[in-house]
Protein backbone atom coordinates (compact mmCIF):
# COMPACT_ATOMS: atom_id res chain seq x y z
CA UNK A 1 0.00 0.00 0.00
CA UNK A 2 1.59 3.41 -0.78
CA UNK A 3 1.72 6.01 2.00
CA UNK A 4 -0.23 8.76 1.98
CA UNK A 5 0.25 12.22 2.70
CA UNK A 6 -1.66 14.86 3.42
CA UNK A 7 -0.17 18.07 1.76
CA UNK A 8 2.45 17.43 -1.41
CA UNK A 9 5.96 18.43 -0.35
CA UNK A 10 7.22 21.74 -1.52
CA UNK A 11 11.06 20.89 -1.36
CA UNK A 12 12.55 24.16 -2.72
CA UNK A 13 14.59 25.25 0.27
CA UNK A 14 15.33 22.32 1.22
CA UNK A 15 18.76 20.34 0.74
CA UNK A 16 22.09 22.01 -0.81
CA UNK A 17 25.08 19.92 -1.56
CA UNK A 18 26.39 20.56 1.72
CA UNK A 19 23.72 19.90 4.10
CA UNK A 20 23.27 16.59 2.47
CA UNK A 21 26.17 15.58 4.68
CA UNK A 22 24.58 17.29 7.33
CA UNK A 23 21.36 14.69 7.29
CA UNK A 24 24.06 11.95 7.40
CA UNK A 25 25.26 13.53 10.79
CA UNK A 26 21.48 14.05 11.67
CA UNK A 27 19.95 10.40 11.66
CA UNK A 28 23.83 8.71 12.86
CA UNK A 29 24.32 11.20 16.23
CA UNK A 30 21.32 10.27 17.60
CA UNK A 31 21.41 6.50 17.33
CA UNK A 32 24.97 6.66 17.98
CA UNK A 33 26.11 3.81 20.78
CA UNK A 34 27.41 5.03 24.06
CA UNK A 35 28.72 1.61 25.95
CA UNK A 36 27.95 0.90 29.49
CA UNK A 37 25.13 3.51 29.34
CA UNK A 38 22.63 2.67 32.44
CA UNK A 39 19.11 1.93 31.57
CA UNK A 40 16.82 4.87 32.58
CA UNK A 41 14.64 4.78 35.74
CA UNK A 42 11.27 6.48 35.94
CA UNK A 43 9.25 7.41 39.20
CA UNK A 44 7.06 4.34 40.20
CA UNK A 45 3.84 5.03 38.98
CA UNK A 46 1.96 2.53 41.47
CA UNK A 47 -0.03 4.20 44.17
CA UNK A 48 -1.84 3.14 47.55
CA UNK A 49 -5.13 4.23 48.72
CA UNK A 50 -7.08 3.53 52.16
CA UNK A 51 -9.17 1.25 52.18
CA UNK A 52 -12.95 2.52 53.32
CA UNK A 53 -14.17 0.46 56.14
CA UNK A 54 -16.48 -2.22 55.05
CA UNK A 55 -20.24 -3.39 56.83
CA UNK A 56 -20.40 -6.74 58.35
CA UNK A 57 -21.88 -8.15 55.84
CA UNK A 58 -21.10 -11.98 53.90
CA UNK A 59 -21.53 -9.56 50.88
CA UNK A 60 -18.16 -9.06 48.63
CA UNK A 61 -17.36 -5.72 48.35
CA UNK A 62 -18.27 -4.23 45.34
CA UNK A 63 -14.84 -2.48 43.40
CA UNK A 64 -14.78 0.43 42.26
CA UNK A 65 -15.28 1.34 38.63
CA UNK A 66 -12.58 3.48 36.98
CA UNK A 67 -12.96 6.89 36.16
CA UNK A 68 -12.50 7.93 32.47
CA UNK A 69 -11.30 11.23 32.41
CA UNK A 70 -11.87 13.49 28.53
CA UNK A 71 -9.47 15.51 27.87
CA UNK A 72 -10.08 19.45 27.04
CA UNK A 73 -10.10 20.03 23.97
CA UNK A 74 -7.64 22.73 24.07
CA UNK A 75 -4.98 19.80 25.67
CA UNK A 76 -2.63 19.73 22.46
CA UNK A 77 -3.18 23.03 21.73
CA UNK A 78 -0.32 25.25 20.34
CA UNK A 79 1.26 27.60 23.23
CA UNK A 80 0.63 31.16 22.33
CA UNK A 81 4.40 31.69 22.49
CA UNK A 82 5.39 28.90 19.78
CA UNK A 83 5.60 29.98 15.88
CA UNK A 84 2.66 28.21 14.32
CA UNK A 85 4.00 24.86 12.00
CA UNK A 86 2.26 26.62 9.11
CA UNK A 87 5.13 29.15 9.19
CA UNK A 88 7.39 26.63 7.87
CA UNK A 89 5.82 24.12 5.83
CA UNK A 90 2.68 23.06 4.23
CA UNK A 91 3.30 19.35 4.04
CA UNK A 92 1.34 17.45 6.36
CA UNK A 93 2.00 14.23 8.62
CA UNK A 94 2.22 10.41 6.48
CA UNK A 95 -0.49 8.86 8.49
CA UNK A 96 0.27 5.43 6.98
CA UNK A 97 3.83 5.31 8.66
CA UNK A 98 2.53 5.81 12.47
CA UNK A 99 3.23 3.62 15.05
CA UNK A 100 0.16 1.38 16.33
CA UNK A 101 1.60 1.78 19.87
CA UNK A 102 -0.57 4.17 22.25
CA UNK A 103 -3.80 4.79 19.95
CA UNK A 104 -2.83 4.74 16.12
CA UNK A 105 -0.34 6.83 17.08
CA UNK A 106 -2.18 9.47 18.72
CA UNK A 107 -0.45 11.00 21.83
CA UNK A 108 -3.04 10.36 24.73
CA UNK A 109 -1.89 11.85 28.27
CA UNK A 110 1.50 13.86 28.33
CA UNK A 111 3.38 12.34 31.40
CA UNK A 112 6.99 13.14 30.00
CA UNK A 113 9.15 15.43 28.33
CA UNK A 114 12.80 14.52 26.69
CA UNK A 115 15.21 17.39 25.21
CA UNK A 116 17.37 16.56 22.27
CA UNK A 117 19.89 18.05 19.83
CA UNK A 118 19.54 18.01 16.28
CA UNK A 119 23.37 17.06 16.04
CA UNK A 120 23.98 20.18 13.32
CA UNK A 121 25.95 22.96 13.75
CA UNK A 122 24.05 26.20 14.53
CA UNK A 123 25.87 29.22 13.97
CA UNK A 124 24.76 30.08 10.77
CA UNK A 125 20.93 30.36 11.90
CA UNK A 126 20.24 33.58 12.71
CA UNK A 127 16.89 34.80 10.94
CA UNK A 128 13.33 33.53 10.53
CA UNK A 129 14.58 32.19 7.26
CA UNK A 130 17.34 30.07 8.44
CA UNK A 131 15.64 28.27 11.03
CA UNK A 132 13.07 27.63 8.15
CA UNK A 133 15.63 25.96 6.43
CA UNK A 134 17.22 23.81 8.72
CA UNK A 135 13.52 22.73 9.87
CA UNK A 136 12.46 21.54 6.57
CA UNK A 137 15.85 19.80 6.48
CA UNK A 138 15.49 17.72 9.92
CA UNK A 139 12.06 16.94 8.29
CA UNK A 140 13.36 15.51 5.22
CA UNK A 141 16.13 13.70 6.86
CA UNK A 142 13.41 11.74 9.11
CA UNK A 143 11.27 10.93 6.29
CA UNK A 144 13.48 9.49 4.24
CA UNK A 145 15.50 7.47 7.06
CA UNK A 146 16.23 4.37 6.15
CA UNK A 147 15.04 1.68 6.72
CA UNK A 148 12.27 3.01 8.69
CA UNK A 149 11.25 6.21 7.92
CA UNK A 150 9.57 9.02 10.29
CA UNK A 151 5.66 9.94 9.36
CA UNK A 152 7.05 13.52 9.68
CA UNK A 153 9.45 15.53 11.97
CA UNK A 154 10.51 13.61 15.12
CA UNK A 155 10.00 16.52 17.40
CA UNK A 156 6.72 18.43 18.78
CA UNK A 157 8.98 21.80 19.32
CA UNK A 158 12.23 22.96 17.58
CA UNK A 159 13.98 25.64 19.53
CA UNK A 160 16.90 27.64 17.29
CA UNK A 161 19.65 29.63 18.62
CA UNK A 162 17.86 32.76 18.87
CA UNK A 163 15.12 31.36 21.58
CA UNK A 164 12.29 31.17 19.18
CA UNK A 165 10.14 28.37 19.42
CA UNK A 166 8.41 26.39 16.99
CA UNK A 167 6.05 24.12 16.36
CA UNK A 168 7.04 20.55 14.67
CA UNK A 169 5.19 17.82 14.99
CA UNK A 170 1.65 17.83 16.29
CA UNK A 171 1.38 17.33 19.51
CA UNK A 172 -1.48 15.44 18.87
CA UNK A 173 0.40 12.88 17.71
CA UNK A 174 3.46 10.76 19.25
CA UNK A 175 6.78 11.83 18.52
CA UNK A 176 9.76 9.64 16.81
CA UNK A 177 12.25 10.86 19.15
CA UNK A 178 13.10 7.96 21.39
CA UNK A 179 12.99 4.46 20.13
CA UNK A 180 10.47 2.61 21.64
CA UNK A 181 9.58 5.65 24.39
CA UNK A 182 7.79 7.89 22.69
CA UNK A 183 4.10 6.77 24.13
CA UNK A 184 2.95 10.04 26.27
CA UNK A 185 6.38 11.98 25.88
CA UNK A 186 6.97 15.48 24.62
CA UNK A 187 9.88 15.76 22.52
CA UNK A 188 11.67 19.17 22.60
CA UNK A 189 14.49 19.90 20.36
CA UNK A 190 17.53 22.27 20.26
CA UNK A 191 19.33 23.62 16.76
CA UNK A 192 22.98 22.43 17.39
CA UNK A 193 25.69 20.23 18.17
CA UNK A 194 26.38 20.69 21.18
CA UNK A 195 29.33 18.06 21.31
CA UNK A 196 31.31 21.11 20.12
CA UNK A 197 29.07 24.19 20.86
CA UNK A 198 27.30 25.51 23.72
CA UNK A 199 23.68 26.13 23.43
CA UNK A 200 23.14 30.03 22.99
CA UNK A 201 21.80 31.94 26.31
CA UNK A 202 18.27 32.25 24.21
CA UNK A 203 18.49 28.93 22.94
CA UNK A 204 18.30 28.44 26.64
CA UNK A 205 16.74 30.92 28.36
CA UNK A 206 13.67 29.76 25.88
CA UNK A 207 14.28 26.14 26.91
CA UNK A 208 13.88 26.39 30.84
CA UNK A 209 10.89 28.49 30.33
CA UNK A 210 9.19 26.14 27.96
CA UNK A 211 10.07 23.47 29.76
CA UNK A 212 8.69 25.16 33.09
CA UNK A 213 5.52 26.21 31.16
CA UNK A 214 4.66 22.86 30.00
CA UNK A 215 5.34 20.63 33.34
CA UNK A 216 3.01 22.92 34.78
CA UNK A 217 0.23 22.91 31.84
CA UNK A 218 0.25 19.21 32.08
CA UNK A 219 1.92 18.56 35.74
CA UNK A 220 4.75 17.13 35.14
CA UNK A 221 7.43 16.77 37.79
CA UNK A 222 11.38 17.48 37.23
CA UNK A 223 11.95 14.05 37.81
CA UNK A 224 9.98 13.27 34.86
CA UNK A 225 12.01 15.82 32.52
CA UNK A 226 14.85 13.75 30.97
CA UNK A 227 17.60 14.21 28.10
CA UNK A 228 18.00 11.37 25.39
CA UNK A 229 20.84 10.04 26.70
CA UNK A 230 18.97 9.59 29.73
CA UNK A 231 16.66 7.13 28.03
CA UNK A 232 19.05 5.12 25.50
CA UNK A 233 22.30 4.68 23.99
CA UNK A 234 23.54 8.07 22.48
CA UNK A 235 25.58 11.13 22.78
CA UNK A 236 22.07 13.22 22.22
CA UNK A 237 21.93 16.51 23.29
CA UNK A 238 25.48 16.56 23.74
CA UNK A 239 27.94 17.11 26.47
CA UNK A 240 26.90 21.02 27.16
CA UNK A 241 23.37 20.65 26.76
CA UNK A 242 23.48 17.65 29.23
CA UNK A 243 25.62 19.73 31.60
CA UNK A 244 22.96 22.75 31.14
CA UNK A 245 19.68 20.13 31.65
CA UNK A 246 21.90 18.81 34.79
CA UNK A 247 21.91 22.17 36.48
CA UNK A 248 18.19 23.19 35.37
CA UNK A 249 17.15 20.32 37.27
CA UNK A 250 19.49 19.81 40.64
CA UNK A 251 18.36 21.80 43.52
CA UNK A 252 18.30 25.31 42.50
CA UNK A 253 17.72 25.27 39.37
CA UNK A 254 15.20 26.41 36.98
CA UNK A 255 13.42 23.19 36.17
CA UNK A 256 13.96 21.66 39.64
CA UNK A 257 12.37 24.49 41.33
CA UNK A 258 9.44 24.68 39.02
Amino acid sequence: MNDTVEQHPDRRDILTGGLLLGVAGLLSACASTRPNMPDAVWPGQAGSFDRASRPTTTAAPTPPRPVQVAQPSDYFGRPSNVIPRSRWTNQGIITSRLTSNGDSGRMGRITRITVHHDSLDSNSIRSEGDAVRRLNLVRTGHVTRKPDAFADIGYHFVIDPQGRIWEARSLSYQGAHVKGQNENNMGIMLMGHFDYNRPTPAALASLEAFVVQQMHRYNISHASVKTHQEMAATECPGRNLQRSMLAARNRGGRIYSA
